[in-house]
């Protein structure tokens, strides 16, 4: 009892240093746990109300999965036109991860599980982050809503399930400068999280390239306060630089040996590099009043009626909130005036990406610029100052109820969406086993979400039959799996089914799945006499041959 009142007397006459300790510890009370786990139960939500999930490459994902699952499966064409490709390709670390969990799931569902990960991971990710600078963790559920939107709606998964490890990789970064005790498990798993990242996706590792250094040098580490010289400052910070090496090494063999192969150049052909690799001609660019212009949009631009939004807009007062009360009455700080900046620092760098790298690389990357939005949002964000203790808990309720919105909004959105998509379930049922079906997908669009979600339609019902759609992804280099031999005959893009010759390209075929236009339009005569349709649903034909 003396001891506990000498502690009781002691933190009356030290009210600003049990203060100070209270805003470093990480999210400790059960209230605001409950708040933060609710918040993130809200924002997977959506991926679990329906059963179709709005992403442009997501059948060609499932479908190359279910081919990597069923390599060996006699009951399908996989084992007579695939084979593993049995090299690291930047797809690897999704297909087996998902692969996997299909032993113990549905493919569906076991996908369902892994973007779960990802969306939930994108604020936990954060908040390791958060709390590896000396910050609250709160503000990482600001960045649920930036889970979803533009590389979301095309199915960039392997992009995206980078986005978390990238996060994890910034932390562990810093706490492996400044954990002293436990610099070296902390290195070590700065070594693996890297590693990982690149498995997943290039894009990711390359901000890692500006972001890890910037923490370098804004990262003061303990002994510095009484380090002579320069190896005794650099010796401390050893560890953090080991971590880093097997994953540039991995990058360097890899990447920058596919760089250097002479480039298979094909003036204007679909995935095809016009020029020499970084020739002007191989590069497109998009300006910087496009990019700005573009920025907000590509952040949530998933449904027609704009609704995708709102959440949105509600992080963002929050943010906004939340930087006026850190500069009007900020809680207490332990970093440097530069240590300070280090937040904001990685989110300007993402930015910066997303403004200065072209749109494509023809040939090698596409899509560039752009996906860094995302990142470079979710940093921005949650750079705000430190706000007082006392006003972190509203924060993170309003934060907390935010993700409601979100929920209520993409679930919404999601279900009439998978009402859309039902026509493609029927369909499959229809088609025979091991089709070889070609997609003419004439009106890619769908009346709920921006996106051309029924592009890889084909893909849907191939996978469901143990058969082959005209394309897939197997065709590309980052793809672990290869064609045995000589790819399908098909026309030059899925964008332009119009291109289709069905003499020389359709008669490999015996299923076709035409969308957007009556197949009478597309066969003529041969339609009666040749092939037949076997079913009609929304706006889909399948036709079969006889």
């Amino acid at each position: 009892m003396p001891t506990l009142q000498r502690s009781t007397r002691c933190a009356r006459r030290a009210p600003g240093r049990a203060r100070t300790v209270r805003a470093l510890l990480p999210v400790t009370n059960r209230t605001d746990r409950i708040a933060f786990a609710a918040a993130l139960v809200l924002g997977a939500l959506p991926l679990w109300v329906s059963r179709a999930i709005p992403m442009v490459d997501l059948p060609q994902h499932l479908y190359l999965i279910s081919v990597l699952h069923r390599l060996d499966d006699p009951t399908t064409l996989y084992p007579t036109l695939f084979a593993a490709r049995h090299e690291l390709t930047p797809y690897l670390g999704y297909y087996y991860l998902v692969s996997a969990l299909n032993w113990l799931l549905p493919l569906e569902l076991a996908n369902r599980v892994f973007l779960t990960a990802y969306v939930v991971g994108m604020p936990l990710g954060m908040a390791f982050l958060l709390r590896g600078l000396g910050r609250p963790s709160w503000p990482a559920l600001l960045t649920l809503p930036l889970a979803y939107g533009d590389s979301f709606g095309w199915g960039f998964i392997n992009y995206l399930a980078a986005l978390p490890l990238t996060l994890v990789c910034c932390g562990l970064f810093v706490r492996t400068l400044t954990g002293a005790p436990r610099r070296t498990r902390w290195g070590v798993g700065l070594a693996v999280c890297l590693v990982a990242v690149l498995l997943f996706h290039v894009q990711a590792f390359g901000f890692l390239a500006f972001g890890l250094p910037w923490l370098l040098f804004t990262t003061p580490v303990p002994e510095d306060s009484t380090a002579h010289g320069v190896a005794a400052r650099l010796r401390p910070r050893v560890p953090a630089l080991l971590g880093v090496v097997p994953g540039v090494a991995l990058f360097l063999s890899w990447v920058v040996l596919r760089f250097g192969n002479p480039p298979d150049i094909q003036p204007g052909a679909p995935w095809k590099a016009w020029g020499p690799t970084f020739s002007p001609q191989n590069l497109a660019w998009k300006g910087f009043e496009q990019n700005r212009a573009e920025f907000f949009q590509v952040l949530a631009n998933t449904f027609h009626d704009g609704s995708d939004r709102w959440p949105l807009y509600a992080v963002s007062a929050l943010a906004v909130a939340g930087w006026v009360l850190g500069l009007v009455g900020a809680g207490t700080r332990r970093e440097g005036v530069v240590a300070r900046w280090r937040m904001l620092g990685l989110g300007l760098l993402a930015l910066a990406l997303y403004f200065l790298l072209p749109f494509d690389i023809r040939g090698y990357v596409y899509y560039l610029n752009t996906r860094y939005a995302h990142l470079a949002a979710a940093l921005l964000v949650a750079s705000m100052p430190a706000v007082r203790a006392a006003w972190r808990r509203p924060l993170t309720f309003a934060a907390a109820a935010s993700a409601v919105l979100l929920a209520f909004v993409m679930g919404r959105g999601f279900q009439r969406f998978s009402a859309e998509a039902r026509e493609l379930e029927a369909l499959s049922r229809l088609a025979a086993n091991r089709p070889k079906v070609m997609g003419l997908v004439f009106d890619p669009r769908s009346s709920v979400v921006r996106f051309p979600v029924f592009i890889h339609a084909a893909a849907v019902v191939a996978r469901e039959r143990g058969g082959v759609p005209n394309f897939t992804f197997a065709s590309t280099p980052h793809s672990p799996l290869r064609y045995r031999g000589e790819l399908p005959p098909t026309f030059p893009s899925e964008w332009r089914p119009g291109d289709m010759d069905y003499a020389t390209q359709g008669s490999w075929y015996d299923h076709f799945l035409v969308r957007g236009v009556h197949p009478s339009r597309v066969f003529g005569g041969r339609l009666q006499s040749e092939l037949v349709i076997v079913g009609h649903e929304g706006g889909s034909w399948l036709v079969r041959r006889r």
